[in-house]
C-alpha cells in the first residue's frame, strides 16, 4: 500500500473511530456547542449566541465547522468531533506533502505519522475547540511562504495571507501574528529583512482583509463596540496581560507540555540527539530548511509563554516543524521508527476506550440530562449550585440551568468589564431570589452538599443520585409569588 493510503487508514482509526463514546464535556467542549446548537435553532449564522446572549469568546469559523456538521449527521458526539478530526487528517497529509517537498517522501511520510501518533495531536484531533483548524491555517501559512522564499515565487504568498486570514477567522489577531513573527525572525537569521518588501505586503493584505471582512465587518455593524470591547479586549488583550489560571502560569509549562505531548518520539528521539552532539562537541549544520523549522518549532512555545493565560493547546501550531526534525533523526533509526509507531496507534486506539470515554463521561453531565427530563414539569425551574456549571447538562437536556449561589457569590460570578469573570454568560440567580411559586430542581455538586444544605434553607427534599450530583427538589409554595427582582430573571426552566 502506498504512503497516502497508509495515512488515511491511520487516520480513520486514530482520530475518527470511537468518537460517539466521547461524552462532551464541561466547560469548554460545552460552550462550542450549545452556541452552534443555539445559532442553528435561531437561523442566525453571524453571531455567536449561547443561552440566549450573544457571545464573543471565539471568531465564526469553527462555528460554521459545527453548523455543517450538525446540519448534515444531526446533533450528537460524532458529529461534534468530525470537524477536528478532518482537520487533524488535513494536517496529517499537509505534513506528509511539505516534508515530501521539503526532503523527500520518506521523510514528509515519517513527520506525519510522527504527528499522528503522538499524545498531544491524538488528544486535539477529538477535542471540540478550534486549534486543530488553527494548526492547519497555520501550518498553510507559513508553508506557503516558505515555497515562495525558497523558490522564488511571490505569487504562493497570496496563499499565506489567505491561509492567515482563514485563522483570524478561527482564533482572532493570533492567526496573523504568530505565523508573521515567526516569517520576521527567519528573514533576520537569513540576514535578508528587506525581503519583506517582495512580501506583496500592499496586494497581500488587501487580500487578507477581503477575507476577514466577511465576518469581522458585518459584526461590527451588527453589534458595535460591544463586540470590538469584549472579544479583542476581554478574550485576547486580557489573555495576554492576566492569567486565567495563574495556578500553571510557571516558566516551564510548555517545556512539560513538549515532554508530555511528543511522547513517544521525542523520549527517544531528543535524549540520542543531544548525546551524539555533546559527544561530538560540536553544534549541527543548519541549512535553510532547518533554519526555517527551526525557528518555527522555537517560536510558538516562547511567544505564548510570554502571555499571562496558558493552555496545552496553545502551541499545537509547533508541532509540524517538531515532527519534520524528529523526522531527520529517525531516517536512521526505521526499526525503531515502525515500533513506536505501531505501538502509539496501538496504545491510543485501547485508550480511547479504556482512558479517554471513562474521562470524558466523568468530566460530562450527560447522565443527569434523562434524569431531568423524567422530573421537569411545565412550571419546574432548574438550578445548580457548586462544581463548575455544568453546561454539559443544558446540551443534552436543553432545559435552562441558572447558575445559583449565596448572593455574595453570585455578585462575584456576575460579569464585569475587563475581568474574567466577563465569561460568566450563564443565567445566574441568588438562593434568595428563588421562585417560590414553582418547583425547584437543584443540581447539587456531590461535595458541595453539605455547604447547599446549610445556605439553601429547609423544604429541600433528595430525590436522585447521579454520577457527580446530587437532585434535591423543593415544591412550590401555596400562596406564594416570585420575587418583583427576580422577575426578569427566572423564566420557566424549560426552553
Amino acid at each position: 500500500m502506498k504512503e497516502p493510503g497508509i495515512l488515511f487508514i491511520l487516520c480513520l482509526l486514530m482520530f475518527f473511530m470511537g468518537n460517539q463514546l466521547l461524552d462532551i464535556t464541561d466547560p469548554v467542549e460545552s460552550n462550542y456547542v450549545i452556541t452552534a446548537k443555539e445559532m442553528l435553532e435561531s437561523g442566525d449564522y453571524l453571531s455567536p449566541r449561547i443561552y440566549g446572549n450573544y457571545w464573543y469568546d471565539k471568531p465564526i469559523l469553527f462555528y460554521w465547522e459545527l453548523l455543517a456538521a450538525f446540519r448534515l449527521m444531526g446533533i450528537h458526539e460524532f458529529a461534534a468531533r468530525f470537524c477536528p478530526a478532518v482537520m487533524a487528517s488535513i494536517g496529517v497529509f499537509l505534513t506528509y506533502f511539505f516534508g515530501k517537498k521539503l526532503y523527500d517522501g520518506r521523510i514528509g511520510f515519517f513527520a506525519a505519522v510522527i504527528l499522528a501518533t503522538s499524545m498531544e495531536y491524538w488528544y486535539l484531533a477529538h477535542a471540540v475547540i478550534t486549534d486543530m483548524t488553527l494548526f492547519v491555517a497555520v501550518s498553510l501559512a507559513l508553508a506557503f511562504f516558505y515555497f515562495g522564499y525558497s523558490r522564488q515565487k511571490p505569487q504562493y504568498y497570496y496563499g499565506a495571507y489567505i491561509a492567515a486570514a482563514i485563522a483570524v477567522l478561527t482564533k482572532g489577531p493570533v492567526g496573523f501574528c504568530l505565523p508573521g513573527f515567526i516569517i520576521f525572525l527567519f528573514l533576520l537569521w537569513q540576514r535578508d529583512l528587506r525581503h519583506f518588501l517582495r512580501l506583496r505586503l500592499f496586494s497581500g493584505m488587501a487580500v487578507f482583509l477581503a477575507v476577514v471582512s466577511l465576518w469581522y465587518y458585518p459584526m461590527y455593524q451588527k453589534h458595535g463596540w460591544d463586540f470590538i470591547n469584549t472579544f479583542f479586549g476581554v478574550h485576547n488583550a486580557l489573555r495576554v496581560s492576566v492569567s486565567e489560571h495563574p495556578e500553571v502560569n510557571v516558566w516551564y509549562y510548555y517545556l512539560a507540555v513538549f515532554v508530555v505531548g511528543f511522547f513517544p518520539w521525542g523520549w527517544m528521539a531528543v535524549p540520542a540527539t543531544l548525546r551524539k552532539y555533546w559527544r561530538e562537541r560540536r553544534l549541527p549544520a543548519l541549512g535553510m530548511r532547518e533554519r526555517f523549522l527551526l525557528v518555527w518549532a522555537v517560536t510558538v512555545p516562547v511567544v505564548f509563554q510570554c502571555f499571562a493565560t496558558k493552555y496545552i493547546t496553545y502551541t499545537l501550531p509547533y508541532m509540524m516543524p517538531v515532527a519534520l526534525l524528529f523526522a531527520l533523526y529517525f531516517r536512521d533509526h526505521e526499526r525503531a521508527f515502525r515500533r513506536l509507531a505501531a505501538g502509539a496507534a496501538i496504545v491510543w486506539t485501547v485508550c480511547l476506550f479504556l482512558v479517554a470515554a471513562p474521562l470524558c463521561g466523568k468530566n460530562s453531565e450527560k447522565d443527569v440530562a434523562p434524569v431531568l427530563q423524567s422530573m421537569v414539569g411545565e412550571d419546574t425551574f432548574v438550578v445548580s449550585f457548586g462544581g463548575r456549571y455544568p453546561a454539559s447538562l443544558v446540551f443534552y437536556s436543553g432545559y435552562t440551568v441558572h447558575r445559583t449561589g449565596t448572593p455574595k457569590e453570585i455578585a462575584v460570578m456576575s460579569p464585569k468589564a475587563m475581568k474574567w469573570n466577563s465569561t460568566n454568560v450563564m443565567p445566574l440567580i441568588s438562593l434568595d431570589e428563588l421562585p417560590r411559586d414553582k418547583e425547584i430542581l437543584a443540581v447539587v455538586y456531590k461535595k458541595k452538599q453539605e455547604e447547599f444544605l446549610e445556605v439553601a434553607g429547609e423544604d429541600w427534599d433528595l430525590v436522585e443520585e447521579t454520577r457527580n450530583q446530587y437532585i434535591y427538589r423543593r415544591k412550590a409554595l401555596e400562596g406564594a409569588s416570585l420575587p418583583e427582582h427576580a422577575v426578569g430573571d427566572a423564566a420557566s426552566g424549560q426552553r
